[in-house]
C-alpha cells in the first residue's frame, strides 16, 4: 500500500524502516529471472466474480463501439485475484467467507485478504476497522471458521505491519501513526499481540496458509521490516506478503523479500544480533541521503553481506497485480507536499499473472492481491485541504470503489499484455 517516504527520512528507514535479508548467492542467481508459468496465468487460483463496477463498464464500453477495450477488462477481470473481507459481525464474516469457499470447490484455490485491525491505516484513506482486541478477535474466529478445511491462502492486514498505532522504528524518535484514542504506552503490543492471535486462530484450520505484512521495496527497510515481522510470530505463519496495493517491480520485490528473509534468519540465529543492522535498500547518494537504491552494484552488495550465517527460510509472496509499469516518478516540478505516489498514479500497468509455481525457492506465489482497477482513495496529492487529483484532474473515487479510467490504464499498459 501506501510508503510514507516522504514524510520520513532518516537512516536508510523512512524513519521506521531499515530492514534487511541473509540470503546467500549472486545477485544475477537471486529472482531477477521471470519463471514462464509466471506469465500463463495458474488454474490452481480461484477468480472470483467481478466488481460490478467492471461489469457495468465492459457494458458501457461495448455498447459505446470500444469493443477492443471491453475485451481488455473482461481478460483482466477473468484472471484470478484476492477477495477482500473488510468489515461485518463474527457471523457475517463467516458466511461471507463460507461463501467464496464454497464457489471455489474445484474452481482453484482462493486468496482471502483479512483487513478489519483497529486503527486500520491509522484513519487514512481506508480507515476502519473493528473497535477493540476482543471484537477483532471474534471477528478473526468467524472469518476462520468459514474457512472450513479446504485449502486457502490468507493475506492478514495489509500495511498491519507497516503502520502501526504509536510504534517507534529503529532510527526514529517518535512514532509516526499517533491515534488519538489509542493508548500510547499499549496500542503497538496490542498491534503485534493481534497479529499473533490471528495467526493462532487461522493456522487451526488444516487448509490454511497465511502470510504477515512486510510493506514493498522501497517502504520499511530490511532491518525494521524483519523486526516488525518478528514481534508478530512470523515463525507461526507461512511467511510474509510484499508490495499489495503498491507498484514496486517484481525484480526489486523478489530482492527484498530475500533480504528480508535473510535478516529473520541472521536475527533468530545468532543471539547478539540486531535486526537493525542488516543490509538493505537503502544507501546514501552523493549528499549523504539514504535513498532506495537498487542498482546492479547496490543489489550485489546486499547478498554480499548476507553471504555468511544462516541461509534465510522465510517464505514470501508478491502482488504483483499492477506492478507491470514499476513505481510512478512524480514529475520533478511538482509542488511542495507529498505526492502521494501511492495512490491512483497514472500509467501503470498490470504485472505478471498470478501463479504458485515461480520457479524461486522462498518465493511462494505471484498473486493478484489489490484488486486492479479499484480506487486507492481520493487522492488529493500536494493539497492537504482536499479537492480534485491535479494529476488526473478528476475526483477519484473513495478507496475501493471502481476507477474506470485507471482500470483501462492498467490493462493497456500490462507487462506482459492481456
Amino acid at each position: 500500500m501506501r510508503s510514507m517516504l516522504g514524510r520520513m527520512v532518516s537512516f536508510g528507514v523512512i524513519p521506521a524502516v531499515s530492514l534487511a535479508l541473509g540470503c546467500v548467492g549472486d545477485a544475477s542467481n537471486q529472482g531477477t529471472e521471470n519463471s514462464v508459468n509466471a506469465v500463463s496465468g495458474s488454474p490452481e487460483l480461484y477468480t472470483p466474480d467481478p466488481d460490478k463496477g467492471a461489469k457495468d463498464q465492459i457494458a458501457s464500453l461495448q455498447s459505446g463501439g470500444a469493443a477492443a477495450d471491453a475485451d481488455l477488462i473482461r481478460k483482466m477481470v477473468a484472471t484470478p485475484q484476492a477477495v477482500w473481507f473488510t468489515q461485518g459481525t463474527p457471523k457475517s464474516v463467516a458466511q461471507d467467507v463460507h461463501v467464496v469457499m464454497s464457489r471455489a470447490q474445484n474452481q482453484g484455490m482462493p486468496v482471502l485478504v483479512a483487513y478489519n485491525i483497529p486503527f486500520r491505516d491509522c484513519n487514512g484513506f481506508s480507515a476502519g476497522g473493528a473497535t477493540n482486541a476482543a471484537d477483532y478477535a471474534a471477528w478473526i474466529d468467524g472469518f476462520a471458521s468459514g474457512i472450513g478445511s479446504d485449502p486457502a491462502i490468507v493475506i492478514l492486514e495489509p500495511d498491519g505491519l507497516g503502520i502501526i498505532p504509536w510504534f517507534v522504528a529503529f532510527y526514529a524518535d517518535k512514532a509516526d501513526c499517533q491515534p488519538a484514542d489509542a493508548n500510547p504506552a499499549t496500542a503497538a503490543a496490542d498491534r503485534f499481540a493481534m497479529i499473533r492471535a490471528a495467526v493462532a486462530r487461522l493456522k487451526q484450520q488444516p487448509g490454511v496458509k497465511v502470510y504477515l505484512d512486510a510493506t514493498h521495496a522501497a517502504w520499511l527497510g530490511v532491518g525494521e521490516a524483519a523486526n516488525r515481522l518478528m514481534l508478530a510470530g512470523i515463525d507461526s505463519a507461512d511467511g510474509f506478503f510484499l508490495n499489495v496495493s503498491n507498484f514496486q517491480t517484481t525484480t526489486n520485490s523478489t530482492h527484498y523479500g530475500n533480504w528480508v528473509s535473510s535478516c529473520i534468519a541472521r536475527s533468530e540465529g545468532f543471539s547478539w544480533w540486531n535486526p537493525a543492522w542488516c543490509s538493505g535498500q537503502y544507501a546514501p547518494n552523493a549528499n549523504g541521503v539514504y535513498v532506495v537504491d537498487y542498482s546492479d552494484a547496490h543489489v550485489q552488495s546486499v547478498y554480499n553481506d548476507f553471504s555468511w550465517g544462516p541461509a534465510g527460510k522465510t517464505h514470501f509472496v508478491i502482488d504483483t497485480s499492477r506492478n507491470g509499469q514499476g513505481p510512478w516518478t512524480p514529475p520533478a516540478d511538482h509542488p511542495t507536499g507529498d505526492p502521494q505516489d501511492w495512490c491512483d498514479p497514472p500509467g501503470r500497468g498490470l504485472g505478471l499473472r498470478p501463479t504458485l509455481e515461480t520457479g524461486k525457492p522462498a518465493l511462494d506465489a505471484y498473486l493478484w492481491i489489490k484488486t486492479p482497477g479499484q480506487s486507492d482513495g481520493s487522492c488529493n496529492r500536494w493539497n492537504p485541504q482536499g479537492g480534485i487529483d491535479p494529476v488526473r484532474n478528476v475526483m477519484d473515487p473513495t478507496a475501493g470503489f471502481w476507477f474506470g479510467d485507471m482500470a483501462l490504464e492498467l490493462a493497456h499498459n500490462a507487462v506482459p499484455a492481456l
